[in-house]
């Protein structure tokens, strides 16, 4: 067993300032010396990417659907530190599906026995704000234990406390004021991230005093404190080779990546190269496989596509076997065109962003036939969030909303590439990991004969 104090932010929904609160407490923790850890619920990636900044350290998602249920307080336990928050997704009650609880804020904090500290916008409100409270409280089984209140001058938070307490039980543990210079901007899949922002570290520099000044941090400490004591065991997953060479993209344009799935791949015995699609003329040398993960291309497409050498030695490779898995963003950069830019021309026809969200949530993959990551009739879990849409999206596996009929086929794939909007975690889905590092491996060993 391993003790690892830890709190859940969760939030009202959207936009009620999850994040701020998480990166405030985060940083003012920091600043006190602790080996602070951070965790995002739900598949999120740029949320993560604002912790790992402060914390100096990957944040690791947490996601019941994408990784296992079993799987989630394994991930907790192992990268948990002093200290571990876990910023919420949505809603807290906001699950599969919209009509469901489960994969909910609530569910994970339930599934981890982590107390909750509710984060909610007091503004425009008094009493009212204890029967918004009472409701979250009684909807449903649940770890609220207090409240952070986002958006409000701290000189109110005894104002407020009084309401809270008096008539709900609940603990207020502070506040933090809006702050326009504070304010993170938002593009079409979220925030924008965090290695776009300039003065990053001064924006968390002033919601670290605001947390000092105006959020009992001690409070939050010993809360986390009641947490129970984790099982600490880890999987072992099989070894498939040693010293494969996995080209990984990365960089401002290819970001999205889950830590704990390249953790798989690297414990099953891969050695991952990055590169950068958008800065480097070659392909790394001597590669086994490639992974081109999710991110914003779109808004890079120009340069993407004066890139010829590395556009022309993609094809090459991938047309020549090398084992390939390209999700979302990746997959954009194997069409024909991107917005009429010439791409690599892997998997035909045009890709082009659109207004609105063409797919958002959860989904079940079956494969129809034998591929890269699945044999037939094998499923990943997965989850589909973007704004392209594509002339070939492709046929190799049906997606299925959980808790709903809607079906539909994606994904392009071979014995060799798995290319679709799909994004899978391999902590969930380790046969697929497995069926990828063997094809690597076989591509070296048939390369050396």
């Amino acid at each position: 067993m391993k003790a690892a104090p830890r709190l859940v932010v969760g939030g009202t929904g959207s936009g009620c300032g999850k994040t701020t609160v998480t990166c405030a407490v985060l940083q003012a923790f920091v600043d006190r010396g602790m080996d602070t850890a951070a965790f995002k619920c739900g598949p999120d990636y740029i949320d993560p990417m604002f912790h790992s900044r402060i914390i100096g350290a990957r944040s690791r998602n947490l996601d019941a659907f994408l990784c296992g249920r079993d799987m989630v307080p394994r991930l907790l336990a192992k990268h948990a530190g002093d200290i571990s928050i876990i910023e919420g997704v949505m809603g807290y009650y906001d699950g599969l599906g919209g009509i469901s609880s489960e994969n909910s804020t609530a569910d994970l904090a339930q599934l981890t026995q982590s107390p909750t500290v509710l984060v909610v916008s007091a503004r425009g409100m008094s009493r009212s704000l204890a029967a918004l409270l009472r409701g979250y409280l009684e909807f449903e089984q649940n770890t609220i234990c207090g409240v952070i209140l986002n958006g409000i001058s701290p000189l109110m938070t005894d104002y407020y406390a009084e309401i809270v307490e008096r008539n709900t039980g609940l603990t207020v543990y502070g506040a933090l004021p809006h702050d326009e210079h504070c304010t993170i901007q938002s593009r079409h899949l979220g925030l924008v991230t965090a290695d776009e922002i300039t003065d990053l570290r001064k924006k968390m520099r002033v919601l670290a005093e605001y947390a000092r000044t105006g959020i009992n941090l001690d409070g939050l400490l010993k809360l986390a404190h009641t947490a129970p004591a984790l099982e600490d065991s880890q999987p072992i997953y099989p070894p498939c080779g040693t010293g494969l060479r996995i080209a990984m993209a990365h960089d401002e344009a290819f970001c999205f990546d889950y830590a704990d799935s390249l953790d798989v791949l690297t414990q099953m015995g891969a050695q991952l190269v990055p590169f950068s699609p958008l800065h480097d003329a070659h392909v790394p040398e001597h590669i086994d496989g490639l992974l081109l993960c999710g991110g914003y291309p779109e808004l890079y497409v120009q340069q993407l596509g004066a890139n010829h050498s590395l556009l022309a030695e993609l094809r090459t490779a991938i047309q020549g076997g090398l084992p390939t898995v390209a999700e979302c963003g990746g997959f954009l950069l194997l069409h024909d065109t991107l917005d009429g830019v010439p791409m690599a021309g892997i998997c035909g026809g045009a890709a082009y962003m659109t207004g609105r969200l063409k797919q958002f949530g959860y989904v079940v993959l079956t494969a129809k036939h034998d591929t890269l990551l699945c044999a037939a009739g094998e499923q990943m879990h997965a989850h589909e969030f973007h704004y392209a849409q594509s002339e070939r999206q492709g046929s190799s596996f049906q997606a299925k909303k959980p808790l709903r009929m809607n079906r539909w086929d994606c994904i392009e794939a071979t014995r060799t590439l798995h290319a679709g909007y799909p994004h899978v975690h391999f902590a969930g889905n380790v046969h697929a990991a497995q069926k990828f590092l063997s094809a690597c491996r076989i591509y070296r060993e048939e390369a050396a004969t």
